[in-house]
């Protein structure tokens, strides 16, 4: 059974050669063979020239042209250029466990109704900023209970961050969509679900991820998040989790409650109690991810920024998208990085 692992990158030269000796010193049984695609969006920090000496000493290991730059197609790439009967998709700042890719085709051969399965998240944390991000990403109330970031035990889920699919998956539902720039994963587990299939969070294997997040790239991420994840509720016409309206709520209160109150003299005080209470709920819940006060302050100042910034491109798409029509914003399709 070959096991293709694909690797979307652009100019990633301080992590792609760990992150590619990290795959090859996988623990696989003698019935599995490994390959390895890098889909390149036309690096220029000197990756493809790592790269290339990394093909010498992996002969399974392949360079791939990705001239579109853009996510999802260089997913499609890899699984339409892989031989693999399963695939592994991984970022190319990820580390993997030496079990992750065994143990996930081990998951997926034990249990035919499973369709994806992923592994538990560790974030390494690159700058002080990052790792007040990646705490307040780890917390419930930052991005919902059910998202595969908070969950801490083995259990199905309705997405995961490093997925592995049998090659019937692509088969039986398609590739990934190439017009998402943002939720393009979430878009295609999604079809998972619709279709029958299980995805699964398996705890027992581990990616270790390299967090280099700013704030400034953090607000542009998440409003693209709420913004793309209208564009797949219209293609599929239903709204794929309960979760996503939770920031559009918070937005339009803030919104009808300032309007309200320039209104009705009573409504600030209303406003007021609201503001209180989401400042409370910050506070508590940094601290059960933070440590020190500085740092439970730091966290408690990055969930606004998650919930209004989602919210409010989820509430921009649902103008663009269902109101007027429109296709998505040229604007919208420059990624951050992050």
């Amino acid at each position: 059974m070959i096991i293709t692992v694909v690797i979307p990158c652009r100019n990633e030269v301080g992590q792609i050669k760990e992150c590619i000796q990290t795959i090859y010193n996988s623990k696989l049984d003698k019935e599995f063979e490994l390959e390895v695609l890098v889909v390149d969006g036309l690096s220029d920090d000197g990756t493809i020239e790592v790269l290339t000496t990394l093909c010498e000493d992996y002969p399974t290991l392949k360079i791939v042209e990705n001239v579109a730059q853009v996510t999802p197609v260089a997913f499609n790439l890899g699984i339409k250029k892989g031989k693999g009967d399963f695939f592994q998709i991984i970022g190319a700042r990820q580390l993997i466990s030496e079990n992750y890719l065994q143990d996930a085709v081990k998951s997926l051969l034990e249990d035919d109704s499973i369709w994806c399965v992923g592994g538990m998240v560790e974030n390494v944390y690159l700058t002080p900023e990052s790792e007040i991000i990646g705490k307040a990403m780890a917390s419930p109330f930052g991005v919902g209970g059910g998202n595969f970031r908070v969950i801490k035990e083995s259990s199905f889920t309705d997405t995961v961050g490093t997925p592995m699919y049998p090659a019937k998956v692509f088969k039986e539902i398609g590739l990934f969509d190439e017009s998402l720039v943002r939720n393009q994963d979430d878009e295609l587990n999604y079809r998972v679900t619709k279709a029958g299939g299980k995805i699964l969070l398996n705890a027992n294997i581990l990616i270790k991820y390299f967090v280099r997040a700013k704030i400034s790239q953090l607000k542009k991420q998440y409003y693209q998040y709420g913004y793309w994840k209208v564009f797949v509720n219209k293609k599929h016409k239903t709204i794929t989790t309960v979760r996503q309206l939770f920031p559009l709520f918070l937005v339009l209160g803030l919104l009808f409650g300032v309007v309200l109150s320039l209104i009705i003299p009573f409504f600030w005080f209303v406003l007021a109690s609201g503001v209180f209470a989401y400042a409370v709920m910050a506070l508590y819940f940094a601290k059960q991810v933070g440590e020190g006060g500085k740092e439970i302050l730091s966290i408690s100042t990055i969930f606004p920024i998650l919930h209004f910034s989602y919210g409010f491109g989820y509430f921009m798409g649902c103008i663009d998208f269902f109101i007027l029509n429109k296709k998505p914003s040229s604007k919208n399709k420059q990624l951050s990085r992050g």
